[in-house]
Parts: structure tokens; sequence; C-alpha cells
């Protein structure tokens, strides 16, 4: 028995506009207008009766939204060139409780003047619950002709048995007739094409979870519903608790309408809630449906199930077995946006390694594979293509998906399949990592994992790496809380170690601080599970390495007590772990700490790196830590000696075997800066203008946006270059605001300052 229509000893009780429904029979996919129960069957018309039928239900609440919607099913049904003889089919479609059915009734309404023959309704959802005969194959076109048959002229008399017979007699009938019907919850289009009247200028208004791209071909439009926007949420809200009520509680609102995710049928549901019951406030339910564990609960009236999943639940059951598996697990990604290559990874079986191009290598479950199933999924808009071979789940979705995944699949399949998915994103993080520079100091040994799998950022046409890691950003550090509470430790570490490659060129520094946090703490915990020293002596490094670069971030953001905090543990995790080259390494951040605050002692600490360094013939790190004791020199008054060490650091780093321009470029602008401290404008302004140049084509925007500001200090106090200055701060504050950095409103001044 359907969800949506259960036994009659279940009786539902939801608000329709004012008025409260009960009934046996629930047809859950129209949302705007009011919740709607349709009891009993279909009015029809007796033998040889001349009624008009007019069968589409009623609107019981004020119609929003949906304007552009409705103006294309205007062009598509109600602009008909005179004399036309066509026979228009239009089709909504979306996902289940996006107001399909309702905006289908809002349209019929308004054009009832265009068929003045009559309105002819089926619901193919109430005749897939019948009895068996019904949802034989082809039962349900076949009831649905004779239901239209008994409301036109002719009524019951001479009705035939066969389907290909009633197709005929439903031609004949309407052949002289201008006709709307309305076909909902559609779910093939041999239900469609069967039912299209004959009569010139009738039309054909279908709805349907499932794209119908076949019927394009027909010359049916396809029209799609998507989630409302943040203003449409707001007016359904209004329309149903009252403008002043949403004005009230403004902001409560705006957070209902993203945890409903735009979704109609559960913003019904929370204004509903609203209206009857007048303890509750918008503040306090949106603090109820915060918690993702209880929203699809907190979605319902009165202990009733879940709306939400009572409509969700039709599609659901609708799907084939593989598709309707890989639902289930997708709903346990810990991110909302992924690609076939992760679809592919959760879903498969005993997996290896699911790296690569995105090819999970299971029990035959690869990225055509998955693709294909994904494609059922979105055919039956359960997720959604975004491009660039993504695709998107509903929140709300997902948590139904979720909530299915829990009741259906093993106990142990979420930590497995968070393993898979956090392995194959540690690969792809890990090749993009080496993409963007080899010679950077990492304490995984990552070499098992990435010889066998394919590298996508090494072929001709690959992404680039920087971008893919900008783009898979949020779902990367989603995999990684997730793998934290799991217990995943050694993945969370080595997946936040590789990470921190993003953030060394764009600065999202609160996201950057998360991962860091997260991955030392991961280490800290796999130190303590460690069976062999081997084991105890990389997560000793690792933390170390973690926690001095959390530094960074901290710093950044004024946390800086904290910062040194997180420095005296990584010298002292570094000094037990004997890595020497993290050594040099935490000496150089501990010497970095230092020119903020103990500047007479961050040339000793510049200097050990740099020895350090060199013990362990790093020669890139002893160049990187001799650009920082330049600039120590420099801070330190000591400018002839700053311009000796930054050029040959900038010679040692330009001239290697894989020269690290962006390093040079970042000496450069150190050099310009010391010219301007020996009062040589024009070679300050010079290197200056090199340095953020070469920056900006690195795309190391943060330091770009340092370089820019010292070239518009340097600008600023010399004649005539007051537009290189706005230039210059124009630049660093789109970078800084991009990054949401707290140096934004400084910039602003400025430019405020010089008019902008």
């Amino acid at each position: 028995m359907s969800e949506l229509a259960p036994d009659t000893s279940r009786t539902f009780v939801q608000l329709a506009g004012a008025v409260v429904n009960h009934g046996p029979v629930f047809h859950g996919t129209q949302v705007h207008g009011g919740i709607t129960f349709n009891v009993g069957s279909v009015p029809v018309s007796g033998a040889g009766s001349s009624d008009r039928p007019d069968q589409v239900p009623p609107l019981t609440a004020p119609f929003s939204n949906r304007t552009a919607e409705l103006a294309a099913l205007d062009e598509a049904l109600g602009a008909r060139p005179a004399g036309s003889l066509a026979v228009e089919v239009g089709v909504l479609d979306g996902l289940a409780g996006v107001g399909k059915t309702t905006t289908a009734w809002q349209w019929a309404a308004m054009y009832r003047g265009l068929f003045p023959d009559g309105q002819l309704y089926v619901d193919f959802a109430a005749l897939r619950d019948q009895s068996a005969s019904v949802t034989a194959a082809g039962g349900d076109v076949s009831e649905a002709l004779a239901m239209c048959l008994r409301s036109l002229p002719g009524g019951d008399d001479g009705i035939p048995g066969s389907l290909a017979e009633r197709s005929n007699l439903f031609r004949s009938r309407s052949a002289n007739l201008r006709l709307l019907l309305v076909l909902d919850d559609v779910d093939q289009p041999a239900q469609v094409r069967a039912l299209i009247p004959k009569g010139p200028g009738s039309a054909v208004l279908v709805t349907s979870q499932r794209r119908l791209g076949e019927l394009a071909m027909d010359g049916a439009r396809l029209i799609s519903l998507k989630p409302l926007d943040a203003r449409g949420g707001l007016t359904l809200l209004s329309d149903r608790c009252g403008e002043e009520v949403v004005e009230a509680e403004r902001e409560a609102a705006e957070r209902l309408v993203g945890l409903c995710g735009g979704l109609p049928v559960a913003l019904q549901v929370v204004a509903a809630r609203l209206v009857t019951d007048d303890t509750l406030s918008m503040a306090e339910l949106a603090a109820e449906l915060d918690d993702e564990a209880g929203r699809l609960a907190g979605m319902a009236l009165d202990g009733e199930e879940s709306l939400v999943s009572a409509v969700l639940g039709s599609s659901y059951r609708l799907l084939p077995p593989d598709a309707a598996r890989l639902y289930r697990l997708l709903g346990w990604l810990p991110y909302g946006v992924f690609d076939a290559g992760v679809a592919a990874v959760a879903v498969a079986v005993d997996t290896d390694s699911g790296t690569g191009t995105g090819t999970g290598t299971g029990t035959g479950t690869d990225a055509r594979s998955a693709k294909r199933l994904l494609g059922v999924l979105a055919k039956a808009s359960l997720v959604e293509a975004v491009g660039d071979g993504r695709y998107r789940m509903h929140d709300l979705v997902r948590l139904h998906a979720r909530e299915r995944a829990t009741a259906e699949e093993r106990e142990s399949e979420r930590a497995a399949l968070t393993e898979r998915v956090g392995t194959h994103y540690l690969a792809l993080t890990a090749f993009a990592d080496r993409a963007l520079r080899r010679d950077r100091l990492r304490i995984a040994d990552l070499s098992a994992l990435l010889r066998d799998a394919d590298d996508p950022f090494a072929v001709a046409g690959g992404p680039p790496a920087l971008e893919w890691l900008d783009t898979e950003r949020h779902a990367v550090l989603a995999v990684l809380r997730a793998a934290v509470r799991h217990g995943l430790n050694t993945l969370a570490w080595q997946l936040a170690e590789a990470f921190t490659a993003l953030f060394l060129y764009r600065r999202y520094l609160g996201a950057w601080r998360e991962s860091l946090e997260l991955g030392a703490e991961a280490a800290a915990a796999a130190v303590a599970s460690a069976e062999t020293a081997g084991e105890i002596a990389e997560a000793t490094a690792a933390e170390g390495r973690l926690r001095s670069l959390l530094s960074r971030p901290l710093l950044d953001l004024g946390e800086n007590d904290r910062a040194g905090g997180e420095l005296d543990k990584a010298a002292a995790l570094a000094e037990a772990s004997g890595h020497l080259v993290l050594r040099a390494s935490v000496h150089e951040f501990l010497g970095r700490y230092r020119d903020l605050f103990e500047p007479s002692r961050a040339v000793e600490a510049y200097q050990l790196s740099r020895e350090l360094n060199e013990r362990a013939e790093e020669f890139r790190g002893a160049a990187i830590a001799a650009f920082f004791l330049g600039c120590a020199q420099d801070a330190q008054g000591d400018h002839l000696s700053a311009m000796v060490t930054l050029r040959q650091a900038r010679q040692d780093l330009a001239t290697r075997t894989e020269p690290d321009q962006r390093m040079a470029a970042r000496v450069t602008a150190a050099i310009g800066v010391v010219h301007d401290h020996l009062g040589e404008t024009e070679d300050a302004i010079r290197e200056l203008r090199a340095g953020a140049q070469a920056l900006g084509e690195a795309e190391a925007t943060h330091y770009e946006a340092q370089a820019l500001v010292r070239l518009a200090d340097v600008a600023g106090r010399t004649n005539g270059r007051e537009g290189l200055v706005r230039e210059c701060l124009n630049r660093a504050l789109e970078i800084h605001e991009a990054a949401d950095s707290p140096l934004v409103e400084g910039l602003r001044w400025r430019l405020d300052a010089l008019g902008r």
C-alpha cells in the first residue's frame, strides 16, 4: 500500500488553507494553495449527459510565486495563432513537493475560458494505488481512458475493453471538442500519448516527477520547477502565517526557508505548525529544525509521518534496486554535491581504491555505471545535474535518502562508505597538491595509494589543480569532518595535510583553521592508537607539522596567544619525532611568529631553520628560510645585509630544477620593500609591481594583496600616482573580500578617503 494512499484504518490530517481535511486518500504532490486530499473517485457524467466536465480540483488557499512558470505555460498552451489545429502539450517536472500540481491547477483555473468544452483531470498516483488489475502493464492508462470517456458525450455507452480500442474511441469523441486535459503525477510518456485529445485547440497539461524528455520529441514543452528562492519562500510563509508575523521574526523566517531548502511542501508544514500552535515561535521552530537528525520528523503535524518523507517516498519506491541503493548511500555522503566518481566509490563494495579519474573499483561499479544510475535519479528529480559533471542532491532529499539508508543498510556500511569516499578524496587532493608543488614538505607517505591510481591533473585537458581544490573545498572539509567522527584518524590527518595546499594560494582562513585543527587532533589520536614505533613517529611528526601550519591562520585571524601555543607544541613534537626537515620548518614558523612579538629573536630562528635545511640537503627550504631571514634583517634596520640575503634567496628559488616562481615573486616584493627603506623609491615601485604581477599570475592572491598594499603605500608618498594607489587598493580589497579577511574594513576606509 502506498505511503500516499494508506489503508483506511489510518487517518491523515493536514492544513489546507484554513480547513482541516480528514480522509483515507492523500495526494501529496501539490504544494501551493494548501495541501489537498482527494476522497473518492473523480466525478463522472452520466451516460449521454451534456454536462461540461470541470474536474480539475480547486485551490483552497492563496497561490503565490511561480510567475515565470505560469508565463511559460501561457506561451506553450494559451497563446494560439488564429485557426491553429494543434493540440499543445506542456509538462511541469521537478522534485516531489516542489509545487507542480498546484501550479497546474492554478493555470487551469486562470484559463478555463480557453476550453469551452471542459477540463478533464486524471490523477495517475491514485490509479497506481488501485487494484492489481489497474497497475498491470497499461492498466492505469486504460482506466484513465475509461474515466475520460465517461465524462465526454456518450458516457458509459460502448466503452470497449482493450486499450487500443479505448484510445480510438477517445480520439473520436474528442475530435470536435476543445478540452484541457490535466494529467497529474505521470511517470511514463505512454500515459500522455494515449490521452492526447484530437479536438483543435485542445491542450494537455502534465505534471511529473520525472524528466519526460521523450515527449519533447513529440513537440511537448518541458518546464522544470525548482525550489523557491529566499524571497519566494518568505512570500509563501507570509501568505500562510501573515506578513506581520514574518516581519516580526524576519531572521528566523529566512532561516526556516533555508532549512526547508525552498521546498514548498516543507514550507507548508512549517506554516501549518506555526498557525496551529500559538506557543511556537519561528525562532523556536528554526532551532528545532536546525538539527539534521530530527528535521524530517519536525516537518509533520500531530505525530503523523513526515510529509516530506511521504512525498519523496513515492519517488523512491519507483526506483529500480540498483538506483535505489545508490540513492540511499548518497544520503550518507557528508556533502550534497558530487560527481560520478564519488558516486561510484560510494556504491562500491570491497573497494581497494576509488581514485584517479573518479572510478570506483568495487564489484563492477565504475564511473560510467554510476553515471547511468545518476541519470535514473536525475530523471526522477532526486538529483540535479549542475554542470561540469557534478550533481546536487537537495538537502531534504538527502535527509530522506539518509533515512532510508539507516533503515535498509547495514549499520557498518556508513563508516565503510566514509572511508571509501575519504580515500578517494585523499588521493585526488594529494595529486592536486603535487601538481601545484612537488618538492613541498609532506609527512604522509602516500606512494602506495597513488602508485596505481590515475592522476587526472597530469593528463592533457585535465582540470587545473588549484581550481579543482577550490571547487571541492566544501566537500573535502565535510569529508574530513566525517572521517574524524568515524575515528578514521590516519585518513583524516593525511587529508588535512594535503588539503592545506589550497590555503597557501587561497586564504579561506576559517576553513584552513578548521581543517588543521581536525587534522592535528586526528594525528594525536593516531599516536594514541599506533601499534608500531614507525606509526608513532609518523603520526607525531604529522601532529607537529599540522600544529605549526595552524599558527598561520591563527595569526591572520588575530588569535596570537593560541598561535604561540601551537608553535610550542609543534616544536616539542618535531624534536620528539627526530624529523630534521620538520624541525627546520617549525623554526621557520617560529621565526614568523617572533617577527610580530619578539623581532630581536626572529633572525636567530631563521638562521637555525636555514642551517637545518642545509644539513638535510633541503635547499628549497633553505632558500625560503633565507627569504624570511632577509625580511627580518630589514625589519631590524640592517637593510644592506637584507638586500644581499634576499637577492641570493631569489636566485636560489628561480634557478632550481623545478623553479619556485611563487616564492621568488614574494622575494621580489620584499626586495622592493628594502629599496623603499633605502630611499630608492623608483626601484621600490618597480620591484613591488613586478612581484605583485608575478604573484597574481601564480594565483597567490593573499601575497599579491600584501604586495599591492605596500606598493600603494610607496606610491602614495609620491606625487601624481593617485591612480596607481587607487588601482592597487581596489584589487587588494577584492582579494580580501573574497577571503572574508579582517583587513577589509581598513582597505575600504583608505579607498573612501581617496574618494574611491
